[in-house]
């Protein structure tokens, strides 16, 4: 953890990290939903240009697999989630796709892993069932053609796999998934000696709760970072809190052993105005900060030892996806193969590699369409109060967490204090967050209690209680 948070502090002394040795790696997602992009092997060649050492396909596409060939990039394939019942219900066909797709190209081209479906948990095809028995049959295709030692089998989950995230430590998996595919799919993952696929976006979780997180903690920059109340470790990235998350649900279930592959991660260069964070600086900052992390080496706070694959998404801008502006502007390139934005790919990259931040206003980094940040250490007070629209079960959840676990100080809401009336669970869930959010230095993330809590400006009152400040 001590190299972690040396790190992450000092991101501007870049050149003070390259006596790190032996970090991870940094893959690019070959994402080809456009009508504009250029040919596999032009594409191949940037790559290598680039001094990528891994990429992934969502699919087999002979034209680009053959252009992979000789390039001494690793490769990760995909069977589409279209395609799970037929590997499932048939190993005749996984024998098929598999000597079609991949022994025809192996080993020229350097097909490291096979994706079996992508998000399969979200899949609307609700496919979820045939997913272990696709990854199984696969399998069974790779003995058979004696690679099985070489390939590895997975699935990428998206991070609505888990049923809470926040904080880390408290990660669990969704408790209808468990049994009938979570269990089933980590225990083919152990016996094969394979590797959890997450796909992990920090952005969704910054644009959603851009008023409670801040834009440094998302962007990999200094920030004093967010102590996790369950385990005590302090959190210098949101992408370390979400990846712990997965780590420790895995935990949960006792599958400590099963190392993780973070196969979808970025920021998008453009976005709609509702779109908050959503700029070419903010991705220039992300994924520049984020492939310094990750090649330095160092794990996360609760793994401090397990460097991380990661693959960025994605090579281009895919001009036919479709969804707000966003998923069309997540590339590193332009179709015509200039970069959006300059940031390296591998460690002499890295050399000259500097974050160029924003100019900053007012103490806070101001950006288009943002509802503004609250970050430890800006002058001027702040509190933190419940949210009316977070539901009675998850305020008192969240309320019993704080008064407990917490520490906050629930004296005052006792009957016959003098914060008890007015006796509402909301007044009192202020009063309890408020009390933890203080005693916690105003720390990024010690006011969300799930989304069920928010910072204000004013010192807000309830009845006669004014909600106190504890600097």
């Amino acid at each position: 953890m001590e190299k972690l948070t040396i790190c992450l502090l000092l991101l501007h002394f870049s050149l003070f990290l390259f006596s790190i040795a032996d970090g991870g790696s940094i893959g690019v997602n070959y994402g080809r939903v456009a009508n504009n992009l250029p040919s596999a092997v032009k594409a191949v060649a940037l790559l290598k240009f680039q001094g990528v050492e891994r990429v992934k396909v969502y699919d087999t596409d002979p034209a680009v697999l053959k252009a992979l060939s000789g390039s001494g990039i690793m490769v990760t394939v995909n069977l589409p989630n279209e395609l799970l019942y037929n590997a499932a219900k048939r190993q005749s066909f996984a024998y098929s796709w598999v000597q079609r797709n991949v022994v025809a190209y192996y080993p020229s081209t350097q097909i490291e892993s096979i994706a079996v479906g992508n998000e399969v948990f979200v899949d609307p095809h609700n496919t979820t069932r045939f997913l272990v028995p696709a990854m199984k049959n696969i399998h069974e295709a790779l003995l058979k053609y004696n690679i099985h030692d070489k390939i590895k089998v997975s699935s990428p989950v998206a991070l609505s796999a888990l049923q809470n995230s926040y904080p880390s430590s408290a990660g669990s998996f969704r408790s209808e998934l468990v049994e009938p595919v979570i269990k089933p799919m980590l225990d083919f993952l152990r016996q094969t000696g394979s590797f959890l696929m997450v796909n992990c976006y920090p952005f969704f979780a910054y644009e959603s709760n851009s008023d409670v997180i801040s834009l440094d903690y998302a962007l990999f920059r200094e920030n004093p970072g967010v102590v996790d109340a369950g385990n005590g470790l302090r959190y210098f990235s949101l992408f370390d809190a979400q990846v712990d998350a997965v780590f420790a649900a895995l935990s949960a279930l006792k599958y400590d052993d099963i190392k993780m592959v973070v196969t979808e991660t970025g920021w998008p260069s453009k976005g709609d105005d509702i779109e908050v964070g959503a700029s070419l600086d903010n991705a220039a900052a992300y994924n520049g900060n984020l492939v310094r992390r990750i090649l330095t080496g160092g794990g996360t706070p609760l793994r401090p030892k397990e460097d991380i694959t990661v693959f960025l998404f994605a090579l281009f801008n895919e001009n036919k996806k479709p969804g707000p502006t966003s998923e069309r502007n997540f590339g590193l390139f332009y179709p015509n193969e200039r970069k959006v934005y300059d940031i390296p790919l591998n460690m002499e990259g890295l050399k000259h590699y500097i974050d160029r931040q924003s100019p900053v206003a007012g103490g806070e980094r101001m950006q288009k369409g943002g509802k503004g940040n609250v970050s430890a250490g800006v002058p001027g007070q702040t509190w933190c109060v419940a949210s009316g629209e977070a539901g009675k079960d998850n305020l008192q959840a969240a309320l019993d967490f704080a008064c407990g676990e917490g520490g906050a100080d629930c004296r005052s809401i006792q009957p016959g204090s003098t914060c008890y009336n007015p006796n509402t669970l909301e007044a009192h869930a202020s009063y309890a967050f408020n009390s933890y959010y203080q005693k916690k230095g105003r720390a990024m993330g010690s006011c969300y209690f799930g989304g069920a809590a928010y910072i204000v400006h004013q010192q807000p009152k309830y009845g006669n209680c004014e909600l106190p400040t504890e600097d």
